[in-house]
């Protein structure tokens, strides 16, 4: 069998954790190939192996059936690997073109030649139907679009081995359905690609082949064709997981939350939520279903206090808090899981342990006269860590070096953990597992049955139609239509989300 990449008994170290213990994966020329495991399997750390950012302990890398020794990702580069990282790499202020060509810039005496440049992004875009503006700033496109940028990037440098680390971890459904077809496209033009991912359903839709890696072990590779969603899963986590989450009738009491003709703008100063209306009650989970750009950032900065509201009211339990600071909201009784556990969840260069305590730190038992108490603070830390399910080394490691899942383990524990009245969770299995997605779904479960209120905010339809209680369709900024999930279908919320019978639609 001819392979255009083999990595062979891979083994990578760190200080105190095997990441990649022998692991071997093989890609065929013109397929797509998953690596499938959950969140610190390994998955992201055996490809920064192959791109050259690491150097394995062990192991043989062929390229093309020669042995490779790849030094730096310029060596992976030379030798047609291009990578695009779940975090992307783009200059906001900069254009399609300047991101592109950065570090490989076409010149001509002496000069960037940049209507070049961006004559051969447009061939390259519309060869792949890719549909990127070349002189568009990137801070002016959406996340979906800057994915393609990111893909571009690989192409023009001259690519034909790709690695998609979490592809869709920051998409809408539409922009998953399209990425598939690009993915589709390019392996038709003679491209490979390397898919990182754990969503079962995209690598049943997109996937020729997949290997799973479990604690750093490879499990095995299996034809897509011939296995399902059901034994992937027990491959990945060991056991059998449950892809419906079992909840009892919701049993709502008194309004927790109550918002009434909310006004806020967005960055641009335009108005992003238009009058909107929407109530939460304790014991219930309404979750919010929309397409991305459709005023939801805007409403959780809102309530959350990260941003001023123009006009109108946000109450919890009858007391006013709209405009308040984030830490009055947060004492309040309100807790968050934000959809950017970067910026607004974690602080990255501190320990995981500080981290565990960022909302409670000034008080006691963490912290007394102004000087933390740091055997309190390790002690909770250690606590949520084994009750959650985060791995890391020790609750010391800075919170930058786990895996995104299970910084976002540790956001939700820290926020549960707080009891809090009312729960924003904002694409709170965003970048998990099928593992981890079924405890943290349980975990939100038990909190809506012991009376606290949630207010969901996924683009996962699924998770919405799953979770949710209640169903509120967002779309331009306002409530459009609520729905309760047994009398809906993913096909009415779509299009609801869309816009379409908007006029009609009416809140129930």
């Amino acid at each position: 069998m001819d392979y255009v990449v083999e990595m062979l008994d891979i083994r990578k170290e760190f200080p105190g954790i095997i990441a990649n213990n022998n692991v071997t994966v093989q890609l065929k020329k013109g397929e797509i190939h998953a690596l499938l495991g959950e969140n610190g399997a390994g998955k992201s750390t055996l490809m920064n192996v192959l791109f050259g950012l690491y150097q394995p302990e062990k192991g043989e890398i062929r390229v093309r059936g020669e042995q490779v020794k790849i030094t730096d990702p310029n060596v992976a580069n030379d030798l047609g690997i291009g990578m695009v990282h779940q975090h992307f790499m783009l200059i906001d202020t900069f254009t399609v073109t300047q991101n592109i060509i950065l570090g490989s810039e076409p010149t001509v005496g002496g000069k960037i030649n940049i209507k070049k440049a961006e004559k051969e992004i447009q061939e390259l875009s519309d060869q792949y139907g890719l549909r990127v503006d070349p002189r568009a700033k990137v801070r002016d496109i959406s996340v979906g679009m800057q994915q393609r940028v990111e893909i571009l990037k690989t192409l023009y440098r001259g690519a034909d081995v790709l690695i998609l680390d979490e592809p869709t971890a920051v998409l809408t459904p539409q922009e998953i359905d399209e990425l598939i077809d690009i993915m589709k496209s390019l392996v038709k033009e003679g491209k490979s690609i390397i898919l990182i991912t754990h969503k079962l359903k995209e690598i049943m839709r997109a996937c020729d082949r997949c290997t799973v890696i479990r604690k750093g072990e490879g499990i095995g590779t299996v034809n897509v064709a011939d296995t399902n969603t059901t034994e992937l899963a027990t491959m990945m986590v060991g056991r059998s997981i449950s892809f419906e989450t079992e909840k009892s009738q919701a049993k709502p009491q008194d309004t927790i939350l109550k918002i009434n003709d909310l006004v806020v703008k967005d960055s641009r100063k335009l108005e992003a939520v238009k009058g909107l209306d929407l109530e939460v009650r304790a014991g219930e989970i309404v979750g919010i279903a929309g397409i991305d750009g459709n005023g939801q950032t805007e409403l959780i900065e809102a309530v959350t206090g990260l941003t001023k509201s123009e006009s109108g009211s946000i109450k919890l339990r009858d007391k006013e808090i709209m405009n308040l600071s984030p830490r009055k909201v947060t004492e309040s009784g309100l807790a968050h899981i934000p959809q950017d556990r970067h910026k607004y969840g974690l602080v990255l260069d501190v320990s995981i342990g500080e981290n565990m305590v960022l909302q409670t730190y000034y008080q006691k038992p963490f912290s007394k006269w102004s000087i933390l108490n740091y055997k309190e603070i390790f002690k909770k830390a250690e606590t949520l860590i084994d009750e959650y399910d985060v791995r890391t080394p020790t609750i010391h490691t800075k919170a930058r070096a786990l895996s995104g899942g299970n910084q976002q383990k540790a956001i939700i524990s820290r926020e549960v953990d707080r009891s809090p009245d009312i729960l924003i969770a904002a694409q709170p299995t965003r970048g998990l597992d099928v593992g981890a997605i079924e405890f943290i779904h349980n975990r939100l479960i038990e909190e809506r049955d012991k009376g606290k209120a949630i207010l969901l905010i996924s683009f996962e339809l699924d998770e919405i139609l799953d979770l949710s209680d209640k169903i509120a369709v967002m779309f331009d900024g306002k409530i459009v239509a609520t729905r309760k999930p047994e009398e809906t279908s993913e096909q009415e919320i779509g299009l609801l989300m869309a816009g379409s019978n908007q006029g009609k639609a009416g809140v129930e």
